[in-house]
């Protein structure tokens, strides 16, 4: 297989090589020298000349071209390196290279699908409480508490929108539109839209933005941000009459964005990795309603509008986001 592979690429340079060698020898004869002896020790000279040349490369590519003829059974039988001339030995370089962004691609892959399977495992079996929940109520003989109905279907309406925000994220390119926001006009609509939450948990928020303070955001995303931050906010918030305070401040070129609130507070261990997937930490076991997703997704959408998340937080006393915006 390796011997008619190199035969076919080489054909053409062995009749292009006869060609010549005739073509020399005929301008010869038309100029007067017509020797035959000569001629023919002319060609056979030539021909072994081609010959060995082409032997002694085949001798080179042998083993190239034999790997290449067959079909690999694994990768390791694709990338071994046989190659002793430069050109096969380029390509072979080229071909790692190929395959190294080919498992990169590959495990980025298998990492989203991996990471929206988990997702969706945990998000499936936290909507069944809510579900649980309305079931029960629907049960009961007397009347329908209608306060405990709209808790459940604002925890099923938040589940709903997390998973959505995590299936447009891998498009999120497609879906944003970066313009001019008025923050605090953002923040009171966020705040309005969780009212019921506030009131439910006792927390008042406290909101001390100027009307004329303006980000560069896309205000879609930016309002799942403000969500999120004022639904944890109060989530971990776990004693009554306590405040939220929200507020922003134009430093230089940049504007912050600050929400704090007064809840439990994130242990030391627990502040690095906040932000990455499906951590829910001690807090998160405590309400056994964390998905470990929120945060995580807040710093993704974060990263990819440009703006920079930043968290502190101290147990017992409360947790602050901080957003930086770019004017």
């Amino acid at each position: 297989m390796a011997v008619k592979l190199f035969v076919k690429e080489h054909l053409s340079y062995l009749i292009f090589q006869i060609v010549l060698t005739l073509f020399l020898l005929s301008l010869f004869w038309l100029d007067g020298f017509r020797s035959v002896t000569t001629a023919i020790y002319a060609i056979a000279i030539s021909l072994l000349l081609i010959v060995s040349f082409l032997v002694l490369r085949y001798m080179l590519r042998r083993r190239y071209l034999a790997k290449i003829s067959t079909l690999p059974q694994t990768m390791e039988d694709a990338l071994q390196k046989n190659a002793k001339t430069m050109e096969y030995m380029e390509t072979e370089r080229y071909l790692h290279e190929l395959y190294k962004l080919y498992q990169h691609e590959v495990q980025a892959l298998y990492a989203t699908q991996s990471r929206q399977y988990k997702f969706m495992n945990q998000w499936v079996h936290q909507m069944k409480t809510p579900v649980s929940v309305l079931e029960l109520l629907l049960q009961q003989e007397e009347e329908l508490d209608k306060k405990s109905v709209q808790e459940e279907v604002e925890r099923l309406k938040r589940g709903l929108e997390m998973v959505l925000v995590n299936a447009r994220l891998e498009n999120f390119s497609d879906d944003m539109q970066i313009g001019k926001v008025p923050l605090k006009s953002a923040i009171m609509s966020n705040v309005n839209d969780n009212k019921r939450l506030f009131i439910a948990n006792r927390v008042f928020p406290e909101v001390k933005i100027d009307e004329d303070l303006i980000v560069m955001s896309d205000i879609k995303w930016l309002n799942f941000l403000i969500g999120q931050f004022i639904t944890n906010a109060v989530k971990y918030t776990f004693e009554p009459n306590k405040k939220l305070y929200i507020t922003a401040v134009q430093k230089e070129q940049h504007v912050h964005l600050f929400i704090r609130d007064e809840g439990v507070g994130i242990p030391k261990s627990d502040l690095p990795r906040v932000m990455k997937p499906f951590f829910t930490g001690e807090n998160g076991r405590k309400t056994g309603e964390s998905t470990g997703m929120g945060l995580y997704i807040a710093k993704e959408i974060c990263d990819k509008l440009g703006h920079q998340l930043l968290i502190t937080s101290e147990v017992g006393k409360g947790t602050q986001i901080e957003v930086i915006f770019q004017s």
